[in-house]
C-alpha cells in the first residue's frame, strides 16, 4: 500500500515493505518487514489535452528515508531494525543510522521530524529552497494525518495483512512501492 502526501515541491510517501537482503550486514541477517517513509521531490507535469485531462505527477528521488522495520522472525512491534538514512544521493540512500530515540519511539520521533522538516533538509545537506514557499507549514499542518496513516500501515503490518513475504521461496526480495 502506498500513501502520498503532496505539497508544492515535495511530498511524504509511505509504504509497507518486506525486505530480504541477499548480502546483509552483520547483525542484519534475515527478512525484515515494516514501513518505509521518504521525503521526495515532486514534479508537476503539463496537462496533456483539455483543461479536464488528468495531470501527470512525478515522484522523484528521495532526500531522506526512515525505515520502521523489524525482524520477521522476531517479536511484533519490536522495531529492532528501525533506522533512518539522513542523506540520499540520487536514488541511493547513505548507510543505516540506528538512533536510540528512533527505536524507542519510532512514531513520536518521526512526528517530531515532520514538525521541523527544515532540520531534516539541513541534515540531508539539501538547500531549504528545495521546499516550496508553504511546504514546511503545510507539512506541519498535515503531520497528524501523515502520522495516522503511518499508524494504520504499522497496524496492518503487525496484524500480517501488509509487508508479506513472496509466496515462493526466495534468496532476495523487496516487496514494496518504495
Amino acid at each position: 500500500m502506498l500513501y502520498v502526501f503532496g505539497f508544492d515541491r515535495v511530498g511524504i510517501v509511505l509504504a509497507d515493505l518486506y525486505f530480504l537482503d541477499p548480502n546483509p550486514a552483520p547483525g542484519q541477517e534475515g527478512a525484515e518487514r515494516g514501513v518505509r517513509i521518504e521525503l521526495r521531490r515532486l514534479e508537476l507535469g503539463e496537462v496533456q489535452g483539455s483543461i479536464y485531462a488528468a495531470r501527470p505527477i512525478g515522484i522523484d528521488a528521495p532526500m531522506w528515508r526512515v525505515d520502521m522495520l523489524e525482524r520477521v522472525d522476531g517479536p511484533v512491534g519490536s522495531f529492532d531494525r528501525t533506522h533512518h538514512h539522513p542523506r540520499c544521493a540520487d536514488w541511493e540512500p547513505d548507510g543505516r543510522v540506528f538512533d536510540p530515540e528512533l527505536s524507542a519511539d519510532p512514531v513520536g520521533w518521526f512526528e517530531g521530524r515532520l514538525q521541523n522538516i527544515e532540520s531534516v533538509l539541513d541534515d540531508a545537506r539539501i538547500d531549504r529552497s528545495e521546499l516550496g514557499p508553504q511546504d514546511a507549514e503545510n507539512i506541519r499542518a498535515a503531520a497528524p494525518e501523515i502520522v495516522a496513516s503511518l499508524r494504520s500501515l504499522l497496524h496492518r503490518v503487525h496484524e500480517g495483512s501488509l509487508a508479506v513475504a513472496p509466496e515462493e521461496t526466495v534468496a532476495s526480495a523487496r516487496v514494496s512501492w518504495l
